[in-house]
């Protein structure tokens, strides 16, 4: 029996549009989150103008897994929606992201409005690495030990595939989610949740 274990998927579009438009552009966005907040699966969306009478406009929404979200972008609520626009939004860019990256960034799960400011930046990359490394060491460690105290006749390359088989899935779906969680006020420059109490 084959379990799958779900991914959340983001995608980030990039749409250009006329300025003199913005408040066509917001009721449009809005409108199409009302729409996919209907669909289950969703986990929030959110946009922003990438200045002041920009033509540029990103957004972002999220679902919980790759089903869900085909689900949503075959769906003829969607369809309708996108034909709505025809003539005015402009389809510039489509990126999805899911991995690694996304256990980084900071949801967006409510729309924004043009006064708000955009969602601050990834970490940096030297703290991501370290939360991985944080991660992986001593489940690595614990990994190496059991494997050669319990599988120690078993040649060195099926050892290694076998706990890299078994390293991989625990790391992207159990281990490295929680400590990202538990970090995540040292990741984004915040202060230690105990100097709050």
């Amino acid at each position: 029996m084959s379990m799958t274990l779900a991914v959340p998927v983001t995608v980030s579009i990039a749409r250009r549009v006329d300025p003199g438009r913005a408040s066509e552009m917001v009721a449009w966005m809005r409108a199409g989150t009302a729409l996919a907040e209907a669909f289950p699966g969703f986990l929030g969306a959110g946009w922003v103008q990438s200045g002041p009478g920009s033509p540029e406009w990103h957004m972002l929404y999220r679902f919980a897994d790759a089903e869900t979200l085909r689900r949503w972008e075959e769906s003829p609520q969607r369809h309708w929606w996108l034909s709505s626009a025809q003539g005015i939004v402009e389809h510039t860019r489509v990126e999805r992201r899911t991995g690694i990256e996304g256990w980084f960034d900071r949801p967006l799960e409510h729309a924004v409005d043009l006064v708000e400011p955009a969602p601050p930046a990834s970490p940096p990359r030297w703290k991501q690495a370290v939360t991985i490394w944080l991660a992986f060491f001593p489940l690595s460690l614990t990994a190496t030990l059991l494997t050669s105290r319990f599988l120690d006749a078993v040649p060195l390359a099926a050892r290694v595939l076998l706990m890299t088989l078994c390293l991989t899935p625990l790391m992207t779906y159990l281990v490295l989610p929680r400590i990202t969680r538990a970090l995540h006020w040292w990741l984004h420059g915040q202060r230690a949740p105990w100097r709050d109490a």
